[in-house]
């Protein structure tokens, strides 16, 4: 009831808003299911698949290690193609972050350069940009090196442009105020707050290159890839499994090793929720010693920054770091002085490119784009679908068993350790050539990641209406739906449209391992030297991904 009696309507006002967004979700379904029956998916056949995927772990039971040291060298190759791949984007994204940060480049048509090459770096997967530099400059692990650094360039010039945007200005102000020139004081001022937010940035993009460089072999760029395709391909399931093995167990303990050091280097803010549970003997004795070094310093009046526990670790990580990378540039097979002095080999081959033709694949490139579209729609509808129960369950803040939340994320963590591409080609191998294989491989992909992602922004939910609900006796399914629920609508949009078009561009390859899409055109048009349809589909591939990008802003809007 209002002030003047008036009775307040309790069904939402059908307005323009609500209509397109009925319209919306019509136009959803709609798509799912026209996708559905494009790839030939069935309810029945959906758990047959399944079945098939499951006794074929039967089959690769147990892990045949007998050939463990093969298997270890091309895991070391791995883990060297993505330490070089990280390097190189690092070296190459560092100079055009300034040149796209608006407080170190007040140009703004070379702010839109720089930004348009970083947003340009990231259109073509790692693994087709690979295809295209073995043709250049043959097989081996080089290849894989220069494809995941111009990949990444993407990634970590964006973030580091943002790190330095993000920068607080007072420094800054001050070393000009006494006469510094910009280059000191970016040197000086920006770029040391920066740092720590740089170097996490790196890290994680370790973590996804090491992944994506374990398929690189797929396409004769080394790794580990070669061998788990070709033992599948010549039914060596159990060999397949030891090197999967491998492959996880190195993948997750690179994760947890990156994330130990990322926490430590962006502070005690990535730490809420950990404080409390620092019982542990070990933190107690570790927090003791920092509050001894810091009061001797304290005493002192040391201007040096004391050697604290974080410290020394940042120092230990660093160095392992700076280690492992002379290493790899020392020990992996490339002959550094004769690959780059082909690198000519590169623009030879992009002079074949142009212009775009479609060499009388038109027909092919247009059902293959649009089996893409139809694999991304139906595995991005199957993952979320079970991410979202998945992202409730990991959610600290809405279970009341944390432990089963840590358990959630540790399985989680797990299956990311295995990349998609590796998924694909067990389900193909297990199910046969096709979409369907592909699609249910990538719904794999989508629950995890999603998953990740929902949890963590049902733990950024405000407490605020759900204690006021639980306040005047609401069970916790109310609170959940009438509290939780419309906070999370918004960031929800907000992630399904990314894993839209982050699922969009992996389905886009899954044909390299025959799991349907555009990918098998696309590097057959490679292997066969037709450049210039690999650039049309590139770019027809671009267009797509920049209206998936368009629809997105424009529904989160409305849900805003």
């Amino acid at each position: 009831m209002t002030n003047s009696g008036e009775t307040l309507p309790l069904a939402p006002k059908i307005d323009v808003a609500y209509i397109i967004k009925i319209a919306l979700v019509v136009t959803f379904v709609a798509s799912f299911l026209w996708s559905w029956v494009k790839i030939d998916m069935s309810i029945f056949g959906f758990f047959s698949d399944f079945q098939n995927v499951i006794n074929l772990f039967g089959r690769m039971y147990p892990p045949d290690f007998a050939e463990i040291s093969t298997v270890i060298s091309a895991m070391v190759e791995t883990l060297w193609i993505a330490l070089l791949g990280t390097l190189g984007a690092v070296l190459l994204s560092y100079p055009l972050a300034l040149l796209a940060a608006s407080n170190t480049t007040p140009n703004r048509a070379l702010r839109a350069f720089s930004r348009g090459a970083i947003t340009l770096s990231r259109a073509v997967p790692e693994i087709i940009l690979a295809a295209i530099f073995v043709v250049a400059f043959g097989t081996g692990p080089f290849p894989g090196v220069l494809a995941l650094a111009l990949h990444s360039i993407g990634m970590i010039g964006r973030l580091f442009a943002d790190a330095l945007e993000n920068a607080d200005e007072a420094p800054r102000e001050a070393l000009m105020a006494v006469g510094s020139t910009k280059r000191q004081t970016i040197r000086s001022s920006l770029i040391p707050q920066a740092l720590p937010s740089m170097i996490a940035t790196a890290l994680f993009r370790f973590e996804i290159n090491l992944r994506g460089s374990a398929v690189l072999g797929l396409v004769g760029a080394g790794g580990i890839g070669t061998i788990i395709s070709e033992s599948l391909e010549t039914v060596q399931y159990r060999p397949a499994l030891a090197a999967v093995t491998v492959l996880f167990v190195v993948i997750l303990l690179t994760e947890l090793a990156s994330n130990a050091i990322r926490q430590s280097l962006i502070g005690t803010a990535a730490n809420i929720g950990r404080q409390s549970q620092h019982t542990r003997l070990w933190a107690r004795l570790k927090q003791r010693r920092d509050t001894q070094v810091l009061n001797d310093s304290l005493a002192r009046r040391s201007i040096v920054q004391p050697w604290t526990s974080e410290r020394l670790f940042r120092l230990g990580a660093m160095s392992v770091v700076t280690i492992l990378i002379l290493v790899a540039i020392t020990t992996v097979d490339i002959n550094w002085f004769q690959m780059l002095g082909n690198i000519d080999r590169v623009q030879i081959v992009l002079k074949q490119m142009v212009p775009p033709s479609f060499a009388g694949e038109r027909s092919m490139l247009i059902s293959g784009l649009i089996e893409s579209v139809a694999i991304s729609i139906v595995a991005t509808t199957l993952g979320v679908m079970v991410a979202l129960p998945v992202g409730v369950l990991m959610a600290r803040n809405l279970n009341v068993r944390k432990w089963f939340s840590t358990l959630m994320r540790i399985i989680v963590l797990a299956v990311r350790g295995i990349p998609e591409l590796i998924i694909a080609v067990i389900f193909v191998s297990a199910m046969g050539l096709g979409p369907v294989s592909g699609t249910l491989a990538m719904s794999i992909a989508v629950m995890v990641f999603g998953g990740k992602l929902f949890a963590d922004s049902l733990e950024e939910v405000s407490p605020a209406p759900r204690e006021a609900l639980v306040s005047v006796g609401a069970s916790r399914s109310q609170e959940f739906v009438s509290a939780v629920i419309p906070q999370f609508v918004p960031s929800f949009i907000a992630h399904l449209f990314y894993m839209f078009d982050v699922f969009f561009r992996s389905s886009t390859i899954l044909g390299i391992v025959g799991g349907g899409g555009i990918g098998f055109l696309l590097i057959s048009s490679i292997r066969v030297y037709e450049f210039q349809l690999t650039l049309t589909i590139i770019i027809s591939v671009f267009a797509i991904v920049l209206v998936i990008e368009w629809l997105g802003l424009i529904i989160k809007r409305l849900y805003r």
